[in-house]
């Protein structure tokens, strides 16, 4: 047993994470999967997936980790985080030689957003990339996603797990460059990640000071992420911004005269044409008001 792996793992469940074993010097999960599954166990009542079976139980952990040398995962949905990966551009035959890092294009973000950079708990990854950990604001239900945030940001929520510090891979080892405890994702980001389509036929509520600061993260971030869209993509992004914004015109939350003046400004300091940018605004919010229902009562 390789006695710091080990030491991971308790580390992180006594953060109240819950951890699964990696394959020694990988990052793909050492337990077995459903074809293979033997029916005891844990799966004795059936298959249990490895985030059911993520554990912060510090004997299953020593158990687990006494069969060898297993690198350390954490399953970010069970517990209860948000983790922004920010990754390094693929070298290989030097084709992404020029392409901005994860971290690079996040601080252009928050630059674009008047945000300032998260101060949370951070991890340097194998390959130079960078975690990080964030709490998922209460009553939020966030999956992954790839991209959403810019190129070469992906996070990991329900369903998501990520390297423990620790763990090694041929490529180097997990490091925490900032211990400072996480802190709850902002909401400028959450307006990012959260789901974009309600459930239908829901009942509508009143704008609440909280929706309404939601509603403007929202728009700012929109904006900054179409004012940020690469060549080729500048129509598509607009349109999918539209589309995000126009939710919250059908909850009250924003007037369509602001989000379409916000949209605009946007789409024409990139280099959009003026009528190109009224008819894919137009084009994006009616399609959001009639796809999207009403806010969700408590």
């Amino acid at each position: 047993m390789n006695e710091h792996l080990l030491k991971a793992a308790l580390d992180a469940a006594a953060n109240g994470w819950a951890v699964i074993p990696l394959r020694p010097g990988d990052k793909r999960p050492a337990l077995h999967g459903e074809a293979a599954c033997p029916a005891i166990g844990d799966c004795a009542g059936g298959h249990r997936k490895w985030e059911q079976r993520a554990t912060t139980d510090p004997d299953r952990i020593r158990t687990a980790w006494s069969h060898g040398p297993f690198n350390v995962g954490i399953a970010t949905g069970p517990s209860g985080l948000v983790v922004v990966d920010l990754d390094m551009p693929k070298t290989k035959n030097n084709s992404n030689a020029d392409t901005p890092c994860g971290v690079t294009t996040f601080q252009a973000l928050c630059e674009r957003t008047g945000q300032p950079l998260p101060t949370t708990r951070t991890v340097r990854t194998a390959s130079g990339g960078v975690h990080l950990y964030f709490i998922t604001p209460s009553g939020a239900r966030l999956s992954n996603s790839a991209g959403r945030l810019g190129k070469l940001i992906d996070t990991r929520a329900r369903g998501g797990y990520v390297v423990a510090p620790g763990s090694t891979t041929a490529a180097g080892t997990y490091t925490v460059t900032d211990p400072t405890a996480p802190a709850v994702l902002p909401d400028w980001l959450y307006a990012l990640l959260a789901p974009r389509q309600p459930s239908r036929g829901l009942t509508a509520t009143p704008a609440t000071p909280k929706a309404s600061r939601y509603a403007a993260a929202a728009l700012t971030a929109e904006t900054a992420t179409v004012e940020s869209a690469s060549e080729g993509q500048r129509n598509t992004t607009l349109l999918r911004a539209a589309r995000a914004l126009g939710r919250f015109i059908v909850w009250g939350d924003l007037p369509r005269s602001v989000v379409e003046e916000a949209l605009q400004s946007a789409g024409e300091s990139i280099g959009l044409s003026p009528s190109g940018c009224r008819s894919t605004i137009r084009s994006g919010l009616n399609w959001s008001i009639a796809h999207n229902s009403q806010r969700r009562t408590a």
